[in-house]
């Protein structure tokens, strides 16, 4: 088998979609504009076959991979990909279940597993955070209840192009306690990417206002039939509540075929996690990276 990549661009979308939407992997990485949106950042490379998508990023001089297919990982397909990575294989965000069934290859093949928990994707149902039912998110209707309280004329709107410039203006607002690095401005470039090409890539987004100002927002796109990624969420940290009340809204008015919110990795950053961990996730979906060489 010879595999034939090639750079990613929004016209593989078709393709690529056509694999990942029905292989069932909830991966937040599977993402098509997540891919779009970084390419630039991972130089990412793809190629499509029948059943399989296969990613190829560059990184810092390294080269890693990525498979996308509802089918076991073949033994024709992992010697194909040690063969284009110079006999030394590097395969990223792979489950559990992926990484173990590697193990079982009766092949020549060296394989070392190693989780990697900052990229660990927290995925809940999405009635779950629509309702916010149960004891265990008594602290979550909370803030809801007092940001009704403190906002009781605020407005959701479905995230449109007319109000992309509102969405810069807040996340101006949200960088301000924070040091503006690199990846906070590769951020707002896959920000504008994504902006640019809103219809093509079937994003939905929502918003809030408070006395017609923007005080929250998010948007993102299926990875499955059934599983919505949540690609990005902002909002004013001087409004107590405005994240709470985004992530709540906002799961109430996606539409019903989604019933799984993919609000993707920590990053190991402490708050976040915190924060992640306390709506109970239905899933902490595990990646691994596995290192793969060809023994003499």
């Amino acid at each position: 088998m010879t595999l034939s990549f090639h750079q990613l661009t929004l016209s593989d979308r078709e393709a690529v979609q056509a694999v990942m939407l029905h292989a069932g992997r909830r991966n937040c990485n599977y993402t098509f504009a997540n891919l779009v949106g970084w390419q630039f950042w991972y130089y990412t490379e793809v190629c499509v076959l029948e059943n399989a998508v296969m990613l190829r990023y560059t990184f810092d001089g390294q080269r890693a991979y990525m498979v996308c297919t509802a089918e076991d990982l073949s033994l024709e397909l992992i010697e194909a990909l040690v063969k284009d990575s110079n006999g030394n294989l590097t395969l990223i965000g792979l489950e559990d279940s992926q990484a173990s069934q590697l193990l079982t290859l009766n092949s020549q093949l060296s394989i070392s597993v190693e989780p990697i928990r900052n990229q660990y994707d927290y995925i809940y149902r999405r009635t779950d955070l629509a309702t916010l039912h149960g004891k265990h998110l008594n602290a979550k209707r909370n803030h809801i209840h007092r940001f009704r309280a403190e906002h009781p004329d605020f407005e959701y709107r479905p995230l449109t192009p007319e109000l992309f410039d509102e969405c810069r203006r807040l996340t101006e607002i949200w960088q301000e306690d924070k040091n503006v690095n690199v990846s906070i401005t590769a951020e707002r470039r896959v920000m504008e990417t994504i902006f640019s090409n809103w219809d093509a890539l079937d994003m939905i987004g929502g918003s809030i206002f408070v006395d017609g100002r923007m005080v929250a927002f998010t948007y993102g796109a299926a990875v499955t039939k059934d599983t919505f990624d949540v690609c990005v969420e902002k909002a004013d940290r001087h409004v107590e509540g405005a994240f709470a009340i985004i992530n709540q809204q906002f799961a109430e008015h996606l539409p019903e075929q989604y019933i799984y919110f993919n609000r993707e990795e920590d990053m190991g950053i402490p708050g976040l996690r915190q924060a992640k961990l306390s709506y109970h996730p239905e899933i902490l979906l595990t990646y691994n990276v596995v290192h793969i060489t060809k023994n003499d």
